[in-house]
């Protein structure tokens, strides 16, 4: 499993085709991340002032039609999709909870 937070409205725009994150142009591929602590805590580090809503979505690896390199430096190595996302191998999607100051209290189910 793999795992990816988006703001919510990108994730709704153009429901009908793979997801395309900025990242994907301007660095090549869509950082994902290995389980759902480092993924909040990614969140926090980087999310704060991000208006809205975010998402976590959770992607199965296997599903994923991009090729998926494990990267980083030293012996922390993040996933990255080297393509868009297929909505297809998004198997769950949870709505991340944040207090006034953007800082992660928790997931909640997405309706």
């Amino acid at each position: 499993m793999l795992f990816h937070v988006v703001p919510e409205p990108e994730w709704t725009a153009g429901p009908e085709a793979p997801y395309r994150p900025a990242s994907l142009a301007s660095e090549g591929f869509v950082h994902c991340s290995p389980d759902e602590d480092t993924a909040l805590a990614i969140v926090d580090a980087h999310y704060r002032d991000v208006p809205g809503p975010l998402l976590l979505l959770l992607l199965d690896e296997a599903l994923l039609t991009a090729e998926v390199r494990w990267e980083g430096s030293g012996d922390r190595r993040f996933p990255h999709v080297y393509g868009p996302l297929d909505r297809a191998a998004v198997v769950g999607v949870r709505e991340i909870r944040r207090d006034a100051a953007g800082r992660v209290t928790g997931l909640a189910p997405r309706a």
